[in-house]
């Protein structure tokens, strides 16, 4: 039986894609902040005859995203698939400049510096499960990093916080596609749905105009479709592959990028 991890997996798309998952023989490794929630989860899994178990961790702290692959590393000696599904808003449970555990940005630690500590994490797994595959779930969204202010402590604005986390997100599947070419392992990376009915648009004061029953036919198509299997580096608006913001293709702002998330996470 295959399995698979995928963050933020207790609420909205997640959830319905941890359940398509399993639907589709997967064993789940579901991930989230609330243990109620998690284990309400597992239980809905289990009752439709699937296999999952839930691994707790804010991903607001690297500490916390080391712990979480190491529960990963305890539950499972092999990894076909990660889903980097797991993020915060432009505004999140509260509007302004917020920092993590670790004093980055909120937005770029949760959105992006945890699925790249995370990933680099559980490649030893994902190689040993290849052919395997993992998906970061970006957004259309996207705003070209100031390298020179990267934590926007000079002027912040919650949707340029979350759009750049976005793009940082792409920047990294371009880059860890190329590093992982010959490994069995791709990489994908993709827009799910605009302003999906989730509490994230909700606590945006954005209205829905879209389903996440939509954004998780998008993901699956990364995670599963036999059309992707050798395929990486790419980014999809939904379920049409498409060209990100320009700076995903520049190498010198992804070796920069790199070295920067190098070094904030200690690896």
């Amino acid at each position: 039986m295959p399995t698979a991890l995928i963050t933020g997996a207790t609420d909205g798309v997640g959830r319905l894609v941890a359940k398509q998952l399993t639907a589709k023989g997967f064993r789940t490794l579901v991930h989230g902040r609330s243990r109620e929630r998690g284990e309400s989860l597992v239980r809905e899994i289990e009752k439709d005859g699937g296999t999952a178990t839930f691994l707790q961790a804010d991903l607001a702290s690297l500490a916390e995203v080391r712990a979480l692959a190491s529960s990963t590393t305890a539950a499972t000696d092999r990894l076909e698939l990660l889903i980097n599904n797991a993020g915060i808003g432009s505004t999140g449970e509260k509007p302004g400049r917020q920092v993590s555990a670790d004093g980055h940005e909120l937005r770029f630690a949760v959105n992006y510096l945890s699925g790249f500590l995370l990933t680099h994490l559980l490649l030893p797994l994902l190689k040993a499960g290849a052919p395997s595959r993992i998906v970061n779930v970006a957004s259309a969204g996207q705003k070209p990093l100031d390298f020179a202010d990267v934590m926007l402590t000079r002027a912040y604005d919650g949707t340029d916080a979350y759009r750049q986390s976005k793009l940082a997100q792409i920047l990294f599947t371009v880059d860890l596609a190329q590093e992982l070419k010959g490994s069995g392992v791709i990489v994908n990376t993709l827009h799910p749905s605009t302003y999906m009915n989730t509490t994230m648009v909700r606590q945006s004061g954005t209205t829905p105009i879209s389903t996440v029953e939509t954004g998780a036919e998008a993901i699956m198509q990364l995670a599963v479709s036999p059309a992707l299997e050798s395929k990486s580096g790419l980014y999809f608006n939904v379920l049409r592959e498409t060209r990100a913001n320009d700076q995903a293709y520049d190498a010198t702002a992804r070796a920069k990028l790199k070295k920067l998330s190098l070094e904030l996470t200690g690896l």
